[in-house]
């Protein structure tokens, strides 16, 4: 594959403090427990794509007014957490998005977003860099548009040049396979022109159209293979979690979601994450370090067959220590979605 294009001293300078604060939130992940590590936040649900197997959408919901976004990021802030995370629905839809992203640095979290990229333009990657925008992820699942998802290299290999252009911030790709997808080859073709561009690149496991998890098929485990081999140096690449997906099985392992992992929706309530949506389900604004320690001790029922990444490399840091205990019957969640991919 072609060698990525050097990066301006600039940028490198940039990329060079960024992992300086990232190294410091790892140390200060494994020093104490008693914060949130990474929250995943809504500002608005709506999204201008539908893709078939995303649930995480819908394309009439208001933005969230910016001074109640303010205030969630705060309360994020009170909780400790070292890097807040912007997702939707299609995050970029917001009309204050940018503010958002300057309080998220402003209280000294790293800020992210995850978003389909449909709408990034040179202007707009400048006013992300100004912002302060410290990472960006955008998924591609095919390299020509089909009726699953639109989100294809051919529609949005432009936006991916002008991030290599203009980017301050870091930029990864995730390519998926299994869950249906109709060609597994694709993945390597998105992930060659990821490092061509100069960014790193991921591959997920994704569930089939029932949310149920399937081992690969030959193909597939070639693809999925072949790409962990390249070793792009990316802090989002390790686990053996997905090792086990490929092959259908469980993991056994302390999920910290509800603690060191946050998903908060457009509501301003806290869940697990964004596929066990309805517990706590919590006003942010009235969430606790007592919760975060209840959450952190707390075993979670849905832990062996999740497939959501970032819990798993959050909640790997603690791994190592605090035994969880099941959850009495009696503080069990009725009202508790298990959202299936």
């Amino acid at each position: 594959m072609s060698a990525a294009r050097p990066l301006p001293i600039t940028r490198r300078l940039k990329a060079a403090s960024r992992r300086v604060r990232e190294l410091a939130m790892i140390g200060h992940a494994l020093v104490s427990t008693r914060h949130a590590v990474m929250a995943q936040i809504v500002p608005m649900r709506r999204c201008n794509l539908s893709c078939a197997y995303c649930n995480e959408y819908d394309d009439v919901s208001r933005p969230v007014p910016l001074d109640e976004m303010l205030r969630r990021i705060d309360h994020l802030a009170r909780l400790g957490t070292s890097i807040v995370t912007i997702s939707g629905g299609e995050p970029l839809l917001h009309p204050d998005l940018d503010p958002i992203i300057a309080r998220i640095r402003r209280n000294g979290a790293m800020a992210g977003m995850i978003t389909n990229g449909y709408l990034l333009m040179p202007e707009r990657i400048q006013r992300l860099n100004r912002a302060g925008l410290d990472h960006l992820q955008i998924s591609i699942d095919n390299v020509n548009p089909d009726e699953v998802s639109k989100k294809s290299l051919k529609v949005l290999d432009k936006k991916l040049q002008f991030l290599a252009e203009h980017a301050d911030f870091h930029v990864n790709i995730n390519s998926v396979v299994g869950g249906g997808i109709k060609h597994p080859q694709d993945a390597l073709t998105i992930g060659r022109r990821a490092l061509q561009l100069g960014f790193t690149s991921t591959i997920g496991i994704i569930h089939d159209g029932d949310g149920q998890l399937k081992p690969l098929g030959d193909e597939e485990r070639l693809v999925w293979n072949e790409m962990r081999s390249w070793k792009k140096k990316n802090y989002s690449r390790f686990n053996h979690f997905q090792v086990n997906i490929a092959n259908g099985q469980p993991n056994d392992w302390r999920c910290r979601a509800g603690s060191r992992y946050l998903y908060i929706c457009e509501n301003g309530l806290v869940h697990y994450c964004s596929q066990q949506r309805g517990y706590p389900g919590v006003p942010l604004a009235g969430y606790t370090r007592d919760d975060l320690r209840r959450e952190f001790l707390s075993e979670k029922s849905c832990a062996p067959n999740c497939t959501v990444s970032c819990v798993h490399q959050v909640s790997y840091i603690d791994h190592w220590r605090a035994p969880q205990r099941p959850v009495p019957p009696e503080d069990t969640a009725s009202d508790l979605v298990n959202i299936r991919l």
